[in-house]
């Protein structure tokens, strides 16, 4: 027998053994469904392929989310349910009362609102530095320029890394022996406090947070861009029209779904900031840095005395900004539509 020959007889007793294999796995599946088919009907196939993906919403999701409102009604430390006694709406007056909602020194629950003071501060500089920058970007992006798809991964490239791994690069670079501040010595200049001074700190936070997530935000607005017909864009200038008036008139009309989407997800994503935040500063100097998220997490989990009820009645009401920015969205994509 030929090498050639017996190459073949072996090829041929591989593809055998693996169509019997495949025929075996094949007419077990096909029993099975065919079986359940029989019992419940065509009609109720889709509910069995759906199964599995609704068990693990169920259990992961979904119950969890029921046992927090149960948690946010019951007060004690106890963790199982069963043994939390019910205070009703106690944890929602306790975070709610306050002599002087703009002052959290007046305030009851005074960490609660300091987290939400800080929240809405970096919410308001993160999103709009988010936005514009992840404009300017997809723009510059969309032009014909050098090594254009090379300038397009860099810029999505942070997207892909972990959180935790962001904060950690960032918080070697800022330390105080850190590389920025020995390019400042270097230039004969002093140390800057930036993880030790309450400013500095915000301000870090949210060049971070930007640099971190623009790349996502900048892929919608790309995308967005190349939607707009070329066509467009040579009337214009046909017509005469310069730079700013083709953006102003052409390219920001049409863009405006994308730009949308581009702010709700932001917002909801800034409101929800922890990972980064919490590996970079641990919420301070001081509380300086302290998000609506970590006090939650401190409450629940850091605190040695586990106050779960409070915990999760403040979750409820971050669900319920979050809820609310959601509908903002939907109304926002019907008005353009």
């Amino acid at each position: 027998m030929t090498v050639q020959s017996r190459g073949k007889s072996i090829k041929d007793i591989y593809d055998q053994v693996s169509s019997g294999i495949l025929n075996f796995f094949v007419s077990i599946f096909d029993f099975i469904f065919g079986t359940l088919q029989r019992w419940i009907g065509i009609k109720g196939m889709p509910y069995v392929f759906v199964l599995p993906n609704l068990l693990i919403f169920g259990i992961f999701i979904l119950f969890p989310m029921l046992l927090n409102f149960v948690y946010a009604f019951t007060g004690g430390t106890n963790f199982f349910p069963d043994q939390r006694p019910w205070v009703g709406t106690a944890n929602f007056d306790q975070l709610m009362t306050c002599e002087s909602f703009l002052d959290p020194n007046t305030c009851r629950e005074d960490l609660f609102w300091r987290a939400i003071f800080n929240t809405a501060g970096y919410v308001v500089f993160q999103v709009a530095l988010m936005v514009l920058a992840a404009l300017i970007t997809a723009v510059v992006l969309n032009r014909k320029i050098k090594a254009r798809g090379f300038f397009r991964s860099v810029y999505f490239y942070p997207v892909l890394l972990s959180p935790i791994v962001v904060a950690l690069i960032w918080k070697w670079i800022l330390q105080e022996n850190g590389l920025f501040n020995g390019i400042l010595v270097a230039l004969g200049s002093d140390k800057a406090p930036f993880l030790v001074d309450a400013q500095w700190a915000r301000f870090w936070v949210v060049i971070i947070s930007v640099w971190a997530f623009m790349g996502f935000y900048t892929l919608i607005l790309l995308a967005g861009l190349q939607a707009i017909p070329a066509d467009l864009y040579e009337a214009a200038s046909i017509d005469g029209a310069n730079n700013w008036q083709t953006f102003s008139k052409i390219t920001l009309p049409l863009l405006m779904p994308s730009m949308i989407v581009v702010l709700v997800l932001s917002l909801i994503r800034a409101v929800q900031i922890f990972d980064v935040v919490f590996a970079f500063t641990g919420g301070g100097p001081g509380t300086a840095t302290m998000y609506l998220v970590q006090y939650i997490y401190s409450k629940g989990f850091a605190s040695p005395s586990r106050q779960f009820g409070l915990a999760a009645a403040a979750s409820l009401i971050m669900a319920g900004v979050l809820i609310f920015l959601t509908l903002i969205q939907q109304f926002a994509q019907k008005e353009e539509a």
